[in-house]
């Protein structure tokens, strides 16, 4: 066998070459990285693929050559290794490299495991511990050695226990702190290009997910995820074999695999495999999507391992393309044609957005999503919010020039959250603010923009809405111009996504909010900036020190309902917030009067946020959850105290 990972240097240029023509689940190619070596230092020069090599084998001697996709500009396109045992020669780009063996794998990768004390890392699953489909070879799954299998190399540093004292009771993380966890424990490594990822053992996501790859909105992302153990935890083998598909899968997003559904919607686009993506058997499928079959299905089928097509990207995909911290997730800025109605749509459902009349310059865009039933009932998931990716927005801009929204957080739902849409409860609805993404904002100047969507359903067909048409004004006058640019700046927009943060990385961001608050108080717009600093106020923040400790900042309900009253009031007299945001201000008003002991302000804010509703003349089935609503919090707040 001469499959594996070569390297050589001549003179300042050194290459990795892989080879991957016979062993296990060979892709047939041949692919390399090439890098500058001058002095103490080595820069990465360019990468090239060899995609139908031929291979002619004597005695112990091989001759591999081909012609060769590169990512520079080189008359000498063709490319040839002659290897006898595990040394030989290697010509690429005009020269020759002495080659040697190096590792069967062909990619090394470093991971740090921090976990949150009280959780337990996943250790291994044998795959004979359940029924498995035929021709899997039993055998014992780390997430190491599931790598492995794909012909990469973990190494697993020693993990780090992060104690909880000063933690208090609530240890559910949410999106900002994770931004901030990140941000800490990568500043004792240099934010560049590498081969290292850290996976975060956490206790709870607050919106109850199982993993988050949650690196998504830098200069150099997929270098963090994170798991939570209260939603995976167990030591039956059904739980051992779902720990190791979330390890595992978190940390394939890492190397910038997509979702199995999404792959058409990376940069180059992929093609979908068997039902859209969902027929996939892939780490990177979610379990309860597979078809046919859905759970049960997948797992009576899945030999525990990457599709062919996936793993052509690991051992193959361009350098910059694969290593952590190198190009961003789904590569580049993803412009995309706009969403196509499908020719022919039996499914049912019908996807709505809706955007209020005209949005000042500077002001956070929200949309609102309704999906709803267009004749018989149907069943489906709930995961309308763009955040999931089962549904997708994009944005045409004035120039013509079409964005896929990209949001700073991307969560990964492998649950099942089926609704029903009937006469009883026809609608699903969700808000998203869509201002701001992975890509910066995306509504920077006035004019006319058209936002489009599209819901993927249980079943795996694409519903896609109509054009909705946003208009941003143009500035009235000087204030106006002043305000656009404290709410434009790029840590003001990850703000906006987290719903405020303490993270010292987003310190000018909030000094700027603050500034608005305190310069352009009655400015219409500065009630964003009070809502994101009110919710920031209202929560715990977690932080993990330098030293991995864990510790929390307590709550602040005073500041909350300070800042979280005047939004109530300004939401409900002049419409600048969407009602789904309102509701959520509301409660979150209510909990913060709870916190510092006033029931029944409390109760009133929720009795305040009802009639808010019903002069607002919602219809009656959202008005009637709205009162469900209302009730269940008062009671979940009386419990709490």
């Amino acid at each position: 066998m001469i499959s594996g990972l070569y390297q050589g240097q001549d003179g300042g240029s050194r290459l990795e070459l892989r080879i991957d023509v016979d062993g296990a689940r060979p892709t047939g190619r041949v692919s390399g990285d090439l890098f500058s070596v001058a002095g103490s230092t080595t820069t990465y020069a360019g990468s090239f693929v060899v995609h139908s090599p031929t291979v002619r084998a004597e005695g112990d001697e091989a001759r591999i050559a081909g012609r060769g996709a590169f990512t520079f500009d080189t008359p000498a396109r063709d490319v040839t290794v002659t290897l006898t045992g595990g040394s030989g020669t290697a010509e690429v780009a005009g020269r020759v490299y002495p080659v040697a063996f190096a590792s069967a794998h062909f990619r090394q990768v470093l991971l740090e495991v921090d976990s949150v004390a009280g959780t337990v890392p996943f250790a291994g699953y044998h795959t004979a511990a359940l029924p498995a489909p035929a021709g899997c070879a039993p055998r014992e799954l780390s997430v190491a050695a599931a790598y492995a299998e794909a012909g990469i190399g973990l190494t697993v540093a020693e993990p780090g226990v992060i104690p909880g004292d000063g933690a208090g009771a609530d240890l559910a993380w949410d999106d900002a702190e994770l931004h901030h966890a990140m941000t800490q424990q990568f500043s004792q490594f240099a934010d560049t290009v590498a081969w290292r990822v850290w996976l975060l053992v956490a206790g709870r996501h607050v919106g109850g997910y199982r993993g988050i790859m949650f690196d998504y909105n830098d200069a150099h992302q997929r270098q963090g995820s994170a798991v939570f153990y209260d939603a995976i935890r167990g030591d039956t083998p059904q739980a051992q074999r779902a720990q190791l598909r979330t390890y595992v899968h978190e940390l394939g997003h890492a190397f910038n695999l997509l979702h199995s559904w999404q792959k058409n919607l990376g940069n180059p686009p992929q093609p979908l495999g068997p039902d859209g993506g969902f027929g996939d058997l892939s780490w990177m499928n979610y379990v309860q999507n597979y078809r046919p079959g859905g759970e049960a299905g997948y797992w009576a089928a899945f030999p525990f391992q990457f599709t062919d097509a996936e793993l052509v990207h690991l051992r193959h995909a361009f350098y910059r393309d694969v290593a952590m911290g190198a190009n961003a997730f789904g590569t580049g800025a993803a412009e995309i044609a706009p969403f196509e109605q499908p020719v022919e749509d039996l499914s049912g459902l019908r996807l709505d957005l809706r955007a209020k009349e005209g949005f000042g310059f500077g002001e956070p865009v929200v949309v609102e999503l309704k999906l709803s039933v267009t004749g018989e009932p149907r069943t489906t998931h709930g995961h309308l919010h763009p955040d999931t990716e089962f549904t997708q927005i994009c944005v045409t801009q004035p120039s013509g020039r079409t964005l896929l929204y990209r949001p700073m957080m991307r969560h990964c739902v492998d649950h099942s959250t089926e609704v029903r849409l009937d006469a009883g409860s026809p609608a699903l609805y969700r808000s998203a603010y869509i201002g701001h993404g992975r890509d910066g904002h995306y509504f920077q100047q006035p004019g006319e923009y058209r936002v489009r969507g599209q819901y993927i359903g249980a079943d795996g067909s694409r519903i896609v809405s109509a054009p909705c048409l946003v208009r941003v004004r143009y500035p009235a006058g000087a204030d106006d111009h002043r305000v656009a640019e404290l709410m434009l700046g790029e840590e003001q927009g990850k703000l906006f996504s987290l719903l405020g943060s303490d993270s010292p990385a987003l310190r000018a961001g909030n000094e700027a909010l603050d500034e608005l608050i305190d310069r352009y108080g009655t400015h219409p717009l500065t009630v964003y900036a009070r809502m994101v600093k009110g919710l920031n106020a209202e929560r715990e923040f977690k932080t993990i020190t330098a030293g991995k400790r864990l510790r929390v900042r307590p709550p602040d309900p005073e500041q909350g309902v300070r800042q979280l009253s005047a939004v109530a009031r300004a939401a409900a007299s002049g419409g600048l917030i969407d009602n789904i945001t309102l509701n959520m201000v509301m409660r979150r008003l209510a909990r913060a009067e709870a916190r510092q002991g006033d029931l029944d302000r409390a109760g009133a804010v929720m009795d305040r946020m009802v009639t808010i509703f019903e002069e607002k003349g919602v219809n009656p089935v959202v008005l009637g959850r709205i009162r469900r609503q209302a009730e269940l919090t008062k009671a979940a707040l009386g419990a709490e105290s």
